[in-house]
């Protein structure tokens, strides 16, 4: 990754409907990404918008009794106001209806064209309105569209086509040579899976007879542009390409297309052989996350179980929401938005852990000194602890850039905040006010103050808002408590002395549920002699180990077995685990689990296994056991 510059980008989002949580995580993500890396004093340019050709903008405007263009510019507002009221910082919102836009794709491709890399031919094939792409019969899944399971329709007609068989071997060679193009690795080998089969060339043309709406071809009038190659295109578009030469030398490469799952193959197979057929350079890394599921369910509107962003955001601010997107999901892995684990994560989190920090940080201020925050006297050995582990969130979090582990860097950050409740615990500082112990009380609420003020440094590109406020309680002025800059944390510079704290009215109030009716207690059942009971000694005798999923695969022939490619510290194993009903290969790929380590191997379905994971069941219900909080494989259990 290019370390003097950084362009992230979203995907530019359909204006046939409302914006959902699928479109407000990818664009969050992108947003924390862009202000964590300024944070860093990085050049950073943000790149969202919108798609607004194509055959679903066509359809959704005659539903309304309008014209195209008013579709788009009547749906694009609600995007532009939510990435408002999210916080979005992109530099740059752009509209494929722009005509600058317009104008870079139609040059694209009348210089294929003339290059003879797009060509008119007859076509048959299967057409997926909602996906807008063409499948051919062996591609279909029981008649259907194999991405959305939707009809498709036979359609027979003349159009233009891309050569993208031409690139097909140098892409493979390219993925393969480059391990960080596609992200995370699993997804790479579900792209060189597609690729093992002919590439087809790319229909990038739609008869203006059946649709109308998109950029016409420069070498065709009676052709419209595939609104695919049309939208690909903004990530170059966006920043300069044939228009501002020094602007796209100084932004391209992108650093990250930020992307869901289901669409891999148009970002890493169309994308790079059309880039290749440029002579562009490509981009250093697309980057796939999950979907975020309703139980176990893909949120879609065709169930009607999709989250609407502003649901939450009106109960519990944005931050608290933009928090929880970034806590909650691996990427790369599916995540689950429930209320229930929603509330558990604000709760514990940020009312019982930050909020209640700064609570009594600020109470104790108030109660000695008028307020105002203490000069230390020479920090003691838990001062430099609490400092210490802050400092180490610090550096786990720049780690978790790099490698792409939001979470992992939130759960350090917390893993601070809980030091620091643990520090007053320990140092009991409403007891030191009692006894007059001023000069240890001094060091104590400057501390724990710091600590605080430096935490807000790393959880404001998250959380904007109460970052701020978080700061404004500290003492900072307005134009302090906005700049927020994780290189000014390395000077360990006093700026908190003598400043006056502001009485929170709480920065995260806790979330109360509405008491269930009161149930009369069942009797209770006679008391059973407890069975089965073993000895401590036999109990050590299982060795109980932490391990890191690496890889996972289905077994064929087996509905209920996972193969799992496992890494006990340094060692690695393989386990047949039956748990293909309750996770997919992907839910399960980086998840720590715990394993019985010292189990005699065994075949199954001819399979090795070299373990066992654990796992609790309940009905029909199965989780698997994890830790709490991240921690190396090979760690003992017991």
């Amino acid at each position: 990754m290019n370390p003097d510059k950084f362009y992230v980008t979203t995907p530019i989002y359909y204006v046939n409907d409302k914006p959902h949580i699928g479109h407000a995580y990818t664009t969050v993500l992108a947003d924390v990404l862009a202000r964590y890396h300024r944070s860093l004093g990085i050049p950073t340019f943000f790149l969202t918008g919108t798609d607004e050709h194509g055959q679903k903008v066509q359809r959704a405007a005659e539903q309304n009794h309008i014209t195209p263009q008013e579709q788009c510019d009547s749906t694009v507002v609600r995007f532009q106001e939510l990435w408002h009221k999210l916080g979005i910082t992109n530099d740059r919102f752009i509209r494929t209806t722009g005509d600058f836009h317009k104008k870079v794709v139609r040059e694209v491709l009348q210089d294929l064209y003339d290059r003879d890399l797009i060509y008119k031919a007859e076509y048959k094939g299967w057409y997926c309105v909602p996906d807008e792409r063409f499948f051919t019969e062996k591609d279909l899944v029981d008649g259907k569209c194999p991405e959305c399971g939707r009809p498709v329709t036979e359609i027979i007609e003349s159009n233009y086509f891309f050569r993208m068989s031409n690139y097909q071997q140098w892409l493979i060679d390219y993925i393969k040579s480059h391990p960080n193009f596609i992200q995370p690795a699993f997804r790479a080998n579900e792209t060189l899976g597609f690729l093992r089969q002919p590439l087809g060339d790319l229909c990038i043309s739609r008869p203006k007879a059946r649709l109308s709406w998109g950029i016409e071809l420069p070498f065709d009038p009676d052709y419209v542009c595939y609104v695919w190659f049309d939208a690909l295109i903004n990530y170059i578009s966006g920043v300069g390409y044939r228009q501002d030469d020094e602007m796209f030398r100084q932004w391209w490469p992108a650093s990250y297309h930020l992307i869901g799952k289901d669409i891999l193959t148009t970002h890493t197979v169309y994308w790079p052989t059309m880039l290749k057929a440029m002579n562009v350079e490509l981009p250093e890394s697309i980057l796939a996350h999950g979907w975020w599921l309703t139980g176990r369910e893909k949120m879609s509107k065709s169930l009607g179980n999709v989250v609407n962003p502003m649901d939450m955001i009106n109960r519990c601010g944005v931050d608290a929401f933009r928090y929880f997107l970034m806590a909650e999901m691996s990427l790369g892995q599916d995540a689950s938005f429930t209320e229930e684990a929603f509330v558990g994560r604000y709760n514990s989190d940020l009312a019982n852990d930050l909020g209640n920090l700064l609570s009594r940080v600020l109470k104790m201020t108030l109660r000695n000194g008028g307020g105002v925050i203490p000069a230390p006297e020479a920090p003691d050995a838990d001062a430099e602890e609490l400092l210490q582990t802050v400092r180490a969130a610090r550096e786990a979090m720049r780690k978790a850039l790099a490698e792409m582990r939001l979470e992992q860097g939130l759960e350090s950050i917390m893993n601070a905040v809980r030091a620091g409740n643990r520090y007053l615990e320990k140092t009991a500082p409403w007891t030191l006010a009692k006894q007059g112990e001023t000069g240890r009380l001094r060091t104590v609420l400057y501390t724990a103050s710091e600590a605080l003020r430096q935490i807000s440094v790393l959880l404001h590109p998250v959380m904007p808002e109460k970052m701020t406020e978080l700061r404004l309680a500290l003492g900072l002025n307005a134009a302090e408590a906005a700049h927020c800059s994780i290189v000014e944390l390395e000077n360990d510079a006093n700026v908190l002395s003598g400043r006056q704290v502001q009485d929170s009215a709480g920065l995260f109030p806790r979330i109360v549920d509405e008491p269930a009716p009161a149930k009369p207690a069942p009797a209770a059942p006679p008391a059973e002699k407890p069975v089965n009971l073993i000895t401590i000694d036999q109990f050590f005798q299982t060795e109980l180990k932490t391990a890191r999923v690496l890889a996972a695969e289905k077994i064929d022939g087996a509905d209920k077995l996972l193969k799992l490619q496992i890494e006990i510290g340094a060692e690695k194993r393989q386990l047949v685990a039956g748990v293909a009903q309750f996770y997919t290969p992907e839910e399960i790929v980086g998840k720590t689990i715990v394993v019985v380590a010292n189990l005699k191997p065994a075949r199954i379905r001819g399979i090795e296994s070299q373990g066992m994971l654990l796992a609790a069941k309940k009905g029909k219900e199965l989780r698997l056991v994890t830790v709490d909080g991240e921690i190396g494989s090979g760690a003992s259990v017991g």
